[in-house]
């Protein structure tokens, strides 16, 4: 079979997904619909490459996933993360490789990303020689299973968790795992590098991050524009915690009674 593995079944796929007639479909394409249906119905051979340009901008799905890539069997966020610029290769247990170091022992060491290297580590994050330069730290009672990273945090967003805290984070290798408003480290393309926030992956092929402290709206971007998700393990701060105010005794006070009397309608 040619590298057109799944060209005629994807089409096919895509134009039921649009409830869409051969007939409507050629026309939007500018196409005959004897033209289309030979590329649907796979009596196409090494379709040309005007038609593959013409039907990727339609689906808005690269050539390379339309080709080769079953989309049938991939699930609607993945399709709408595929529609939003996101790559089909990158998905389930080989989304992403982790570049990571080891001791002598060969075993996997927990890096620290000091403030002065964020900037750096957007563009090296899978870079192995950068990452072996990082400071590495052992921690006691970490589990075994997973890889652990520690990230600095600026800001009072993620109050009241300290400003100044450093975060430890396991690696989310498949994003699909993440339950709605999990703390995370998460790193973004562009300006950004990385942030801490509550991570909620959205149908859209959006990325809802949310701030704990509620001055700040959250806000989202493209699934694409993500490179790494590490979800919150624990954090270190030198900072004592202070102790609770009459009103914040008083609002925590209210809320649990608020939670007895929703218990209370519910029985």
């Amino acid at each position: 079979m040619g590298v057109e593995k799944f060209w005629a079944t994807n089409l096919k796929f895509l134009r039921t997904r649009k409830k869409l007639s051969q007939d409507t479909l050629s026309e939007q394409l500018g196409m005959s619909r004897s033209k289309y249906n030979a590329h649907e119905n796979g009596q196409t051979q090494n379709p040309p490459v005007d038609d593959l340009i013409r039907i990727s901008d339609y689906f808005r799905i690269s050539i390379d996933n339309l080709l080769r890539l079953d989309l049938s069997a991939l699930s609607a966020f993945k399709l709408r993360e595929l529609e939003a610029g996101g790559d089909g290769y990158r998905s389930g247990n080989q989304l992403r490789v982790l570049a990571v170091s080891v001791d002598k022992d060969d075993r996997e060491n927990m890096e620290y990303v000091p403030v002065k290297a964020k900037a750096g580590y957007r563009a090296a994050f899978n870079d192995p020689e950068f990452i072996a330069a990082l400071p590495k730290f052992s921690l006691p009672n970490l589990p075994r299973s997973g890889t652990f990273r520690m990230f600095p945090t600026t800001g009072d967003s993620m109050l009241p968790i300290p400003e100044g805290s450093d975060v430890i984070c396991k690696f989310v290798q498949d994003w699909h795992d993440v339950k709605p408003a999990t703390l995370c480290i998460v790193v973004l393309k562009g300006e950004q590098d990385f942030v801490f926030k509550q991570v909620t992956f959205e149908k859209d092929g959006q990325v809802l991050l949310a701030s704990l402290n509620k001055i700040y709206e959250p806000y989202r971007v493209p699934v694409a524009e993500v490179l790494e998700v590490w979800a919150f393990y624990s954090y270190q701060t030198r900072e004592v915690p202070e102790p609770e105010t009459d009103m914040q005794v008083m609002a925590k006070a209210i809320k649990e009674i608020q939670e007895d009397l929703r218990k209370m309608k519910k029985n």
